[in-house]
């Protein structure tokens, strides 16, 4: 049995593809004179901006990360909670399963991008791009959350949408189950779980 739960945030809370890729290619467009196609853009969904844009030949990433997150707030209105996701943290923490995040944003965006939605109650423990030197693939991130959970890790289970959360699970020795309602390559991934649906979790916590 599953005693912690803990959620990558986009593309497994947040539908936040099109806002992301979106953002992206109009800051490279505008700022850069690039033009790229959205489907070239989809490597930089699910690790830090900071380790994204430098794929992108950009060198002074700071800036561009600044007004990454600046464009992206024209695209904000495409952002929501995936269908079903209140409901799941409702009935986990009904459960008293512990939860928690742990993300590519930094604190920051996940103030300005998440905190909004009113999710972040049933979410005591985060663990976001700044509290830890190195990112998802590395599975730094995770052990930072045990540590600050104080959570079994045998009893952990991480739930994201890339191969860079299911590696960063692997490489922590926590199970990994892959959100398929925000994956597109999951064939590639060999999660031990996918969840078709948000409330799979729920019949997949049942079961075991």
């Amino acid at each position: 049995m599953y005693t912690t739960i803990i959620f990558d945030v986009d593309g497994t809370l947040l539908d936040t593809e099109q806002a992301v890729l979106g953002s992206l290619q109009k800051m490279l467009e505008t700022d850069y004179n690039q033009k790229s196609d959205l489907e070239d853009l989809r490597f930089a969904l699910g690790i830090p901006g900071a380790n994204a844009l430098p794929q992108l030949g950009i060198t002074d990433i700071e800036q561009a990360n600044d007004r990454w997150n600046y464009f992206l707030k024209d695209f904000m209105g495409r952002v929501k909670v995936f269908g079903g996701i209140l409901d799941v943290m409702k009935t986990l923490d009904s459960k008293q399963i512990t939860l928690g995040i742990v993300t590519s944003k930094t604190t920051e965006e996940l103030r300005n991008d998440f905190v909004p939605f009113g999710l972040m109650g049933y979410l005591p423990h985060i663990v976001c791009a700044d509290d830890t030197e190195k990112h998802k693939p590395n599975p730094e991130p995770l052990l930072k959350f045990i540590e600050i959970s104080g959570a079994d890790p045998q009893k952990a289970l991480y739930i994201g949408d890339t191969l860079y959360d299911y590696e960063c699970a692997r490489d922590a020795g926590i199970d990994f189950a892959l959100a398929l309602w925000g994956c597109r390559n999951h064939e590639e991934i060999q999660a031990r779980y996918k969840l078709a649906e948000p409330r799979d979790l729920m019949r997949l916590i049942q079961e075991i």
